[in-house]
């Protein structure tokens, strides 16, 4: 197996309550696992408000949402911030009875792979993107986060 991409990672914490779950070590690893070059990639993680407000200003919704991804270049280096929103993880990750660290792996594993352009708007794009998800969380050792869906 070739040695993943190189990444040069700024983790920050606007809303403190999951650092301990997060060390730098484990979000760097979630990233590059879906790296598919070098990346320079910040993490935020953000409270409701935070996120309520750049979901709105930069998509025109007006709620907090699980994760933002502000990708500036796919190569020849992918440059992107990440903006995760902690309460809505947490919300998120109780309604669908799984752990944490699960859903914070998904949705860093998903962001990553907005940084490089995959997308889920038509059918097919989210197909593609759903599979690469599911292989990349497998390969970590996380479950299949698309399990138990009911077909759209």
């Amino acid at each position: 197996m070739s040695a993943r991409p190189e990444l040069s990672l700024s983790l920050q914490f606007a809303d403190p309550r999951h650092r301990a779950l997060l060390p730098r070590h484990k979000v760097a690893r979630f990233i590059r696992a879906a790296l598919e070059l070098p990346g320079e990639i910040a993490v935020r993680i953000v409270d409701a408000e935070e996120g309520r407000t750049l979901n709105h200003e930069y998509r025109g919704k007006d709620y907090a949402t699980n994760v933002l991804t502000f990708d500036y270049a796919h190569e020849p280096v992918v440059g992107a911030d990440l903006v995760i929103c902690a309460e809505v993880v947490e919300k998120e990750a109780a309604e669908m009875g799984i752990p944490l660290l699960d859903h914070y792996a998904h949705l860093l594993v998903h962001g990553t792979l907005h940084a490089q352009g995959y997308d889920h708007e038509e059918d097919d794009e989210a197909e593609c993107m759903e599979a690469r998800e599911t292989e990349i969380l497998r390969v970590l050792g996380f479950a299949d986060p698309y399990a138990g869906r009911q077909a759209g």
